[in-house]
């Protein structure tokens, strides 16, 4: 699952981030509402994080022009404004819930879980290729009616690849969306992680779905 925060503060930031990839979650980061808008309107995000008090462009004003043209993704707003009438602002202007800060990460998670459960109620957003399946939300992949059994790093490598069915991603943009770095011309981290998530989803099978394509990159199909 593909999460965008929108969050200004730099340490709130970088919490959010590394909490939500350590349970499973792809996560982009903006810190100001243009970009924020920007991003949400131009991707696809199955949730967004969103504060409210933002350079540029203030939360209201994303929500009002997230909501113009995308009524379906759960919106959770994170921020100081703690007074009735700025939740019900919130809530009235399309949020699908509120949570004010300080915050504990453990509640936040369990928000976050429970609005994917509402909208995977009606999207399961299983994948299904011959004897492949992947279920994002419940972090399981099969082949050939087997399990298999992939690290964190590993579900979220195979869930971007997934989601881009049929495009080459370079390295740059695996490493980018996967790991959160700049990939430095030596490094290798990218191939050793395709070649590990290869041998389990990949060699036991006569069927191939992870493609090198030289010079450019991986493509899932």
């Amino acid at each position: 699952m593909r999460l965008l925060v929108i969050e200004d503060q730099e340490q709130t930031a970088k919490l959010l981030r590394r909490g939500l990839n350590e349970a499973g979650y792809l996560v982009d980061v903006c810190c100001d509402g243009v970009d924020g808008l920007g991003k949400a309107k131009s991707a696809a995000y199955d949730l967004l994080i969103l504060d409210i008090m933002l350079p540029k462009l203030d939360g209201w004003g994303i929500l009002a022009g997230l909501r113009e043209t995308d009524r379906e993704t759960p919106v959770l707003v994170l921020t100081a404004r703690e007074s009735i009438d700025d939740r019900v602002r919130g809530l009235s202007l399309g949020a699908d819930d509120y949570l004010i800060k300080p915050f504990s990460f453990d509640e936040l998670l369990a928000r976050v879980r429970a609005l994917l459960r509402r909208r995977s109620s009606s999207q399961t957003g299983i994948t299904k290729i011959d004897d492949f399946s992947f279920d994002p939300m419940r972090l399981t992949v099969c082949r050939g009616g087997v399990s298999i059994d992939l690290t964190v790093k590993e579900v979220q490598l195979l869930e971007l690849l997934v989601r881009h069915q049929g495009d080459v991603l370079s390295r740059d943009f695996i490493a980018e969306h996967v790991w959160q770095m700049s990939l430095d011309s030596e490094s290798n981290v990218i191939d050793v992680a395709i070649a590990r998530l290869r041998k389990k989803l990949d060699d036991p099978f006569e069927r191939k779905l992870v493609h090198t394509v030289k010079g450019r990159g991986y493509v899932f199909r």
